[in-house]
């Protein structure tokens, strides 16, 4: 499965485009004279209508005022700030760190009911142990060069974690048996990491599968995703964030995710793999 890294993004701002576009004509505007309102060029307004280019939050203020429709302004900057939300690179959200980009995802953790995590590289944060995180954040920090804050990330990841375990929440999550071996940290923390998901599999919120390495595929290994209820989905490739708001990309992940778990095993079986890769750290 391949996914346009602006997809959402563009469908987003093209929503928003059509919008302005709109308003443009209730009030009888051509784009030069809505420019000359604006005190712009003419090709800005195209540019911003043809979704070439995207409207600042200035721009869209200017834009309402000129067609005499500002009330609208505030609702349109908010889809304007969700578009541009949906594909952000790393280097942007993580250049005050790490902590801060922790803390901004409680108030979706908190209001999600329904989480479907499907991780192929790492351990899913809801269930890191602190010295998982802090060697897996390390690692991003120092890759990144991002300034060193991974002691109060790890502290806000955590707290992010307690939150969605205890709460009302489900929590069905699949991961690559292959995740069980990649060591983050020193044998004691991967055998703490793995004791842990041992112990997770006990919680009656959470739904945890392994997907042995040596099963049939009918289903390829994806990138990390996360499916928060029906409503987006979140993908985390090296270089940047990427948010899903399209119902119908949506649904493919859904669906994917569906296929994904036929593969898993859970309970007993399940127990064996994690118990294997705890003896296999020697």
């Amino acid at each position: 499965m391949t996914t346009s890294p602006s997809s959402s993004a563009q469908t987003a701002r093209a929503a928003l485009a059509a919008r302005l576009r709109e308003i443009r004509l209730d009030a009888g505007l051509t784009k030069r004279e809505l420019a000359a309102r604006c005190g712009w060029h003419e090709s800005k307004s195209s540019r911003i209508e043809n979704v070439r280019t995207p409207p600042s939050d200035a721009d869209i203020q200017a834009w309402c005022r000129a067609c005499d429709a500002e009330r609208r302004a505030p609702d349109l900057i908010v889809a304007n700030r969700e578009a541009d939300s949906l594909y952000v690179e790393w280097k942007r959200l993580q250049r005050t760190g790490l902590r801060r980009l922790q803390e901004s995802g409680v108030p979706l953790y908190e209001s999600t009911r329904r989480f479907r995590i499907y991780c192929s590289n790492v351990v899913p944060g809801v269930l890191q142990t602190p010295g998982y995180a802090q060697a897996l954040l390390s690692s991003i920090a120092a890759f990144r060069g991002t300034p060193d804050d991974v002691a109060d990330a790890v502290t806000a990841r955590m707290a992010r974690s307690r939150a969605v375990r205890e709460g009302d929440h489900r929590l069905a999550i699949l991961v690559e048996e292959t995740v069980l071996r990649y060591r983050l940290g020193d044998a004691g923390v991967m055998a703490g990491q793995l004791g842990h998901l041992l112990s997770a599999m006990d919680l009656p919120s959470v739904s945890l599968g392994i997907i042995p390495s040596t099963v049939p595929r009918r289903m390829w290994p994806l990138e990390t995703f996360t499916v928060f209820d029906d409503h987006r989905v979140h993908l985390e490739p090296l270089s940047a964030s990427i948010k899903i708001i399209s119902p119908e990309e949506i649904a493919l992940y859904v669906r994917a995710f569906d296929e994904l778990r036929g593969l898993a095993a859970y309970g007993a079986e399940a127990r064996a793999l994690v118990v294997r890769a705890i003896d296999a750290l020697g």
